[in-house]
């Protein structure tokens, strides 16, 4: 199976300002990790950790790390690799409809957005958006800004989808209702994703496989691979595998029974 992102020996060390001893923060050490063609991996981790600067890196948003990013057997480094890159807040143009904002990336490279507009309406419809085209962002619910957003967030170039907590902001139930319509929008159009959640039950339903990070500067301490079948479905956190599952991730989080 092909490999969509490799990553070698990745460190990243931010300069602090000028009154510090110059030695920097070390944001990340030592991560090493693959990620392969139609794979869904989340990174898990504790807060400034480097989940959300890892993606940056891979994006090719930052250059300034030392070991090597391969993203379609390309080094963003040198070359600029498209990739579908989603941050934690929708990012919706509060002016704009929410089919331009969702043709945004159709503008942007300059296609035609009148051809566009028919093509996409099978994916409005999909994406449960169908009817609030001409709303402006204001108007709809969190859970439709953030469709609307995963949408556009598809329509960019790019095989390799990087998510930042596209969740985190959401209530506890529209976040269930937003993993379940994201999980079987994924297993219909199967891009390569890498998630980053701080949600130990969302990253075992969505996932593969989860990567758990340790502490800054983070590194990748363990990998689980999850083995329930797709799709998936939501007895399945009621499962003995599932609670397993978890207690794996928590040890390797260095978690104990006195901490839940």
């Amino acid at each position: 199976m092909e490999k969509k992102i490799i990553i070698s020996n990745l460190s990243m060390v931010y300069t602090g300002p000028e009154e510090d001893d110059g030695s920097g923060l070390g944001v990340l050490s030592g991560v090493s990790f693959e990620v392969y063609d139609n794979e869904f991996v989340s990174l898990l981790g504790p807060s400034g950790c480097g989940k959300s600067t890892l993606l940056r890196l891979i994006a090719g948003l930052e250059q300034d790390y030392e070991g090597e990013i391969l993203l379609c057997g390309e080094n963003p480094r040198h070359k600029r690799i498209p990739v579908c890159y989603m941050l934690q807040k929708d990012c919706l143009m509060p002016w704009r409809t929410m089919l331009s904002n969702v043709l945004l990336p159709i503008e942007i490279r300059k296609g035609d957005l009148e051809k566009a507009c028919e093509e996409i309406k099978p994916l409005i419809q999909e994406f449960g958006l169908q009817g609030f085209e001409n709303y402006k962002p204001r108007q709809l619910s969190g859970g439709m800004r953030q469709r609307a957003a995963l949408l556009r967030t598809y329509l960019m170039d790019g095989e390799v989808m990087l998510l930042d907590e596209p969740f985190a902001a959401l209530d506890e139930i529209t976040r269930m209702q937003m993993q379940d319509w994201l999980i079987s929008v994924w297993e219909k159009h199967r891009k390569t994703v890498l998630f980053v959640t701080h949600d130990i039950d969302e990253a075992i339903f969505l996932s593969d496989r989860v990567l758990v990070m340790s502490g800054r500067p983070g590194t990748v301490t363990g990998s689980v691979q999850i083995d329930f079948g797709r799709p998936r479905v939501r007895d399945m956190i009621l499962a003995p595998r599932f609670s397993e599952y978890k207690k794996e991730i928590l040890d390797l989080l260095g978690r104990t029974k006195a901490d839940l």
